[in-house]
């Protein structure tokens, strides 16, 4: 049923903001999408592959180790501080922006780059101002503990959860 309910939500939610509100911006000003592929093009899928595979692993990472899935409806029940959350706390949204970025690119759009832009003010007040202050509601010290290591939006060295159960933490 998790499995089901993950698929639903990335369908829904990443699969919205990355390919079919993408699709429209795209089709509704330049009908003929890709006429021809350079050297930009192909440029644009590393930051689209590297993005789509960030995005899968943290959606794997909620349903396995948290237990829930992307959506604030179906939240994970443990804090997920393994994998690329080691690094950085808010991977899953850095993936759809290198998505939408590697759009930008491909189809060499400035209304996808100011879609991107807006996304990424988007996810920093939903950060800001619901999951970070629900997230310390929610597990306390142990998301204490994990902000003062990990950034919010820059990779940096990795947390080391020593003595915390498992592969999560819970409250």
């Amino acid at each position: 049923m998790l499995l089901l309910r993950s698929i639903f939500w990335t369908i829904l939610v990443p699969g919205t903001v990355t390919v079919y509100i993408p699709y429209l911006i795209v089709t509704r000003w330049r009908p003929t999408v890709l006429e021809s592929w350079g050297v930009l093009q192909f440029l644009a899928l590393i930051p689209m592959g590297v993005g789509a595979a960030i995005l899968l692993h943290c959606i794997w990472m909620f349903a396995w180790v948290g237990r829930g899935t992307l959506a604030p409806v179906d939240a994970p029940r443990h804090l997920v501080v393994q994998g690329l959350y080691r690094y950085v706390r808010n991977p899953m949204y850095v993936g759809v922006l290198l998505i939408l970025l590697g759009e930008t690119l491909l189809f060499e759009s400035v209304l996808l780059l100011e879609y991107a832009v807006g996304w990424l003010v988007v996810f920093h007040l939903w950060v800001v101002v619901y999951e970070e202050p629900t997230l310390r509601r929610q597990f306390r010290e142990s998301y204490e503990r994990y902000c003062r290591t990990v950034g919010r939006w820059v990779p940096g060295k990795p947390f080391n959860p020593a003595g915390e159960r498992g592969a999560g933490v819970n409250p």
